[in-house]
């Protein structure tokens, strides 16, 4: 005997309206100046519904896995071009293994959020550290546990804050031929058990979920920028000082740039002694440009450095023939940051970023070690095949 059921209406409209908001919001936002930029708004707009629908079907709170929060096909909050991000659910009731292996990377990190990404405090303690603070056997392997408070002590033991509900984990590149590493988690009380099959109204139920952390994902980046950059002066950087909402141990320097065709931006910055020192550009859409296949960032590792200590990069849309070129890849305005990762001291003042916009005709007047800094065609086109054999090598879409 053959039965039927009456389909509900309006499933997917959550999703279709939220993404038919958030279509008005790029095509309304105040810096779109060119039918480029609304292309790359659309774009960061499909990225964005790509990883809203991948979460919402991935989540399984019962039953936790690390995905990948960001990438290159899926940007945002000017994500790191030398980081990979990790991120798996949690609650504060339950207990969680975490187990690894160490990789060659210049950090491994690990955040535990608390429900909504707040920009306005810095973690620390059992919220936010590093690899220091975890045993690592000779091997490189590794096994933490978070969970409710406990009698006692444990260096492998991190405490669940009322209302956890991501943990975060970074693992950050300096050279891009460095290995990652792996990592999976396991909750305690369910390990051994199947999570429940999703029913009609569970798989209805992510529809709405998803729509309302679309519109909540273009809303919060969308505005970020306004908070923390725009209102400071163009062409200049802010003093370098802990990253807001970020890791216990990291600093930024933040900016943005306005160049014209013919102008260039010359930045002067000391080689830090930070394991992770890090520079790159964003778009207005805040997100990173295109790391693979233009030079849009450089780390203290991968920049040619001067004989005096000094990191000098020229920021233009016109190539000026030197290895530490930063590609605006043709736009005349964006995102600019510094990073210092895994840091035991301040990062002062004297250790930051100074810029002098200059006509890209002056570079070399500017740069004291100009012989040293010169690149041809050829050296340049090696410089981005290594970029694109890193990439490859990560295998991360």
């Amino acid at each position: 005997m053959s039965h039927s059921i009456t389909p509900p209406v309006g499933v997917t409209a959550p999703l279709t309206d939220a993404i038919a908001e958030a279509e008005q919001m790029i095509a309304s936002a105040d810096f779109v100046n060119s039918e480029q930029d609304l292309a790359e708004g659309y774009d960061y707009l499909a990225g964005s519904i790509a990883a809203i629908v991948q979460l919402v079907r991935s989540r399984q709170k019962s039953h936790p896995n690390f995905i990948t929060s960001t990438g290159p096909t899926t940007k945002m909050g000017l994500d790191n071009p030398d980081t990979l991000y990790y991120h798996a659910d949690l609650e504060d009731g339950g207990t969680y293994v975490v187990r690894g292996h160490r990789g060659s990377t210049a950090d491994l990190s690990f955040q535990v959020l608390t429900g909504d990404y707040t920009p306005s405090s810095v973690p620390g303690g059992d919220d936010a550290f590093d690899d220091r603070r975890i045993p690592i056997d000779a091997n490189g392997d590794f096994e933490i546990t978070f969970g409710p408070p406990i009698e006692g002590e444990r260096p492998d033991y991190f405490v669940l804050a009322d209302g956890a509900s991501m943990l975060s984990v970074r693992e950050v590149y300096s050279d891009w031929t460095q290995h990652k590493g792996a990592i999976w988690i396991e909750r305690l009380d369910t390990a051994g058990t199947a999570p429940t099959e999703p029913d009609l109204a569970r798989v209805t139920r992510r529809y709405a979920t998803a729509g309302k952390m679309l519109t909540s994902r273009i809303n919060t980046w969308f505005n970020f920028p306004k908070w923390f950059y725009l209102d400071e002066p163009v062409n200049t950087f802010t003093t370098p000082r802990l990253t807001p909402g970020g890791l216990a141990t990291q600093y930024s320097s933040v900016g943005h740039f306005r160049l014209a065709d013919n102008e260039a931006m010359v930045i002067t910055v000391p080689k830090s002694s930070a394991p992770y020192q890090g520079f790159q550009l964003g778009s207005m859409w805040y997100i990173s440009l295109d790391y693979v296949n233009h030079q849009t960032s450089l780390n203290s590792a991968q920049a040619q450095v001067d004989p005096d200590g000094m990191i000098r990069m020229v920021v233009s849309r016109r190539n000026p023939g030197i290895a530490n070129w930063i590609e605006t890849t043709g736009r005349t305005s964006g995102i600019m940051q510094f990073r210092w990762q895994r840091t035991d001291q301040p990062i002062t003042t004297d250790d930051g970023p100074r810029a002098q916009v200059i006509d890209i005709g002056d570079v070399a007047q500017h740069l004291p070690y100009l012989s040293h800094n010169t690149v041809d065609a050829a050296g340049w086109a090696e410089r981005i095949a290594a970029r694109q054999r890193a990439f490859a090598e990560r295998m991360l879409l």
